[in-house]
């Protein structure tokens, strides 16, 4: 991944690598841990080719790194990426749940304000 990208724009990278849903069941199959190429491809109904241009889309976010292992070309998970796109989403999700427990407060006002008061109740209690 490039470091010299501004946040920014790393986010732009991560989350057009994350549209795709092929590569995030590529993903999901790395989060269990190192993959060769060729099994990453093989639940797909797609070409070797179309396979290594999504590893690329994701490697170039730093979604994913190679590692050579004898024969075999593997693929890892690399967090630091979703780290960053996590903390990003999860400002809004403050923000958002904040909203929503203002307005819980408010609802509850309102259903307090609407009650009838004690002693407007009549003799039965009602």
């Amino acid at each position: 991944m490039n470091h010299a990208l501004s946040q920014s724009a790393r986010l732009d990278v991560t989350f057009a690598a994350l549209s795709d849903p092929t590569r995030r069941a590529i993903l999901a199959r790395l989060a269990n841990g190192e993959v060769s190429v060729m099994d990453l491809a093989k639940p797909f109904s797609m070409s070797q080719p179309a396979i290594s241009k999504h590893l690329k889309v994701l490697e170039k976010a730093g979604l994913i790194s190679g590692i050579k292992d004898a024969q075999k070309r593997l693929r890892k998970l690399e967090a630091k990426p979703l780290e960053e796109a996590t903390e990003w989403l999860e400002n809004y999700r403050k923000f958002w749940e904040g909203r929503f427990n203002r307005l819980d407060s408010l609802i509850e006002e309102l259903k307090l304000s609407k009650r009838p008061s004690p002693k407007h109740k009549n003799k039965k209690g009602e």
